[in-house]
């Protein structure tokens, strides 16, 4: 196992200070997108890999029951304190996204990706795409900031949009995978928005298996 799929990394980065990905305010694509039109009907929704919260907080700010999961200590302290210091009923939970209690299967309206797909080693991609079609409900759907950016290694490991098609499109029905205009400006041209929905099959034997 690599560096990058432990939490003494992403801890180690906390505490010294390098983590250039949080923006240190929610996600520019999604507060767009809920405060547009195409927000989507409340719902319980689970942020993997939430880092401080600030995604998680914005969607429990709109009414989502919100569940935000990581593995670096620091990361959750932060995301708790702030819960509690801002009155925002998000709960946050410390613990490897691939290790997640058994009850959470089929239990999410919404999984909601930023930046912890694009963490996560290349290898550990099919186990994703698998891991948040099993938290989710029959019909439920991800929405995601996919880093398409083209340059070699990482994290943040980038995807190239039809390599998102191809991995997500067994488990998901692709409803919209397009680039995002507007973003801080060092990720400008390098993101998409993805609204994938689950297809309606009950989720298997093999998919708990992965909780």
């Amino acid at each position: 196992m690599t560096d990058v799929a432990r939490s003494e990394y992403w801890e180690s980065r906390y505490l010294d200070g390098s983590t250039r990905w949080d923006l240190g305010q929610p996600a520019p694509p999604f507060a767009s997108w809920l405060a547009s039109e195409m927000a989507l009907p409340l719902g319980r929704a689970i942020v993997l890999g939430c880092g401080r919260g600030s995604d998680a907080l914005l969607f429990a700010r709109h009414g989502f029951e919100v569940v935000g999961v990581d593995f670096a200590p620091s990361a959750i302290a932060s995301a708790t304190a702030a819960a509690a210091r801002d009155g925002i009923p998000a709960t946050f939970l410390l613990s490897d996204i691939f290790a997640l209690p058994q009850e959470f299967a089929g239990s999410f309206d919404y999984a909601i990706e930023h930046t912890c797909f694009c963490a996560l080693p290349p290898t550990q991609r099919d186990a994703y795409v698998q891991l948040t079609r099993s938290l989710l409900k029959p019909g439920g759907e991800l929405l995601a900031i996919f880093f398409t950016h083209s340059r070699p290694g990482g994290p943040p490991f980038g995807s190239h949009p039809a390599d998102i098609v191809r991995l997500f499109g067994r488990a998901f029905e692709i409803l919209c995978l397009e680039p995002i205009a507007h973003s801080i400006s060092v990720r400008q041209g390098e993101e998409h928005f993805g609204r994938l929905r689950r297809r309606d099959e009950q989720y298997t034997d093999r998919e708990r298996s992965l909780l």
